[in-house]
């Protein structure tokens, strides 16, 4: 029975979906389709009910997908044990990262990785926060990165290091002069808000709600799904909003944006999200290794 058929077999079966388990093994769907019928002919059985554009597991399909989970543990397990005597560190781990973390954290951090470890193939998937807990949870990525809480507690999540949120104005505006501002201020001025899902808006709105202030207590003008175009949007005068510290430093030193500091503080962790799995690739171990170090190097910097 080849390997690859039970790969996409069990990539089928995670995602309930031969297009996105095309996607995720960048193969195209017949090519998917085919390798599961093979694996079908294989045990003479359907593995798959389809219906109605949806597709479920049938109970012969429930128990080979059991049965792949342990055999590849037991892969990672012989590899791992391989790659310890012999030394060799190399392999392809898939991150997924929120946009703040994927544009001012991790190049950062990967670029230094790869000047350590070569061979180990690295590759970045970013969305918002949510859905970078989502593929941790469907195991489409080996690690995800996040700026907001994680509820899940069947997962494991390693705190990196500390970020700070701040409110950014227009050099014009009128909190422009202010140092620091309480936070019950944000209801006197027009918002500009990150889509939902977004880690930094999550956080925002839990300091808010501990305010007493409720959603509807802001004047959101625009929701943005991206940072460029809510800081392009500040810039234009159109509203305030609140994004990381990190972010904007280009802007303020070309004094487009300014920051003002927000009574009282709020602050959250950046932080690794992974799956319990007994047997990692050695890959992985390292680079959350190389990851915890890093963060720990440099947590005294100003982010």
């Amino acid at each position: 029975m080849s390997d690859r058929r039970l790969q996409v077999f069990q990539t089928v079966a995670k995602l309930l979906s031969f297009t996105k388990a095309a996607e995720e093994l960048h193969m195209t769907q017949p090519a998917v389709t085919f390798q599961v019928r093979q694996l079908e002919e294989q045990f003479n059985t359907r593995l798959f009910d389809r219906t109605h554009n949806r597709i479920s597991l049938t109970e012969a399909g429930h128990r080979v997908y059991e049965s792949a989970e342990k055999i590849f543990e037991l892969y990672t397990e012989m590899d791992n044990a391989v790659r310890d005597l012999t030394g060799d560190i190399s392999g392809v781990l898939i991150i997924g990262a929120s946009t703040t973390i994927a544009e001012y954290m991790l190049p950062f951090l990967l670029g230094d990785f790869k000047h350590k470890y070569p061979d180990i193939v690295v590759r970045l998937k970013v969305a918002n926060s949510d859905g970078i807990v989502n593929m941790v949870e469907n195991n489409t990525i080996d690690l995800g990165v996040v700026e907001s809480p994680v509820n899940n507690k069947n997962l494991v999540v390693d705190k990196c290091r500390t970020d700070r949120l701040v409110l950014i104005v227009s050099p014009s505006h009128e909190l422009a002069k202010e140092e620091m501002v309480p936070i019950t201020r944000l209801t006197d001025y027009p918002f500009i808000c990150r889509e939902e899902g977004s880690g930094t808006r999550e956080v925002m709105i839990d300091n808010l709600h501990e305010a007493g202030i409720s959603n509807n207590d802001l004047n959101i003008v625009m929701e943005l799904g991206s940072l460029e175009a809510v800081k392009g949007a500040v810039e234009a005068n159109m509203g305030i909003s609140m994004l990381s510290h990190a972010t904007i430093q280009k802007e303020l030193k070309l004094g487009t944006l300014v920051a003002v500091q927000i009574d009282p503080p709020i602050e959250r962790p950046f932080s690794f999200v992974h799956q319990k799995q007994k047997f990692r690739v050695r890959a992985m171990d390292e680079l959350l290794t190389f990851a915890r170090q890093y963060c720990e190097n440099h947590q005294s910097e100003i982010i």
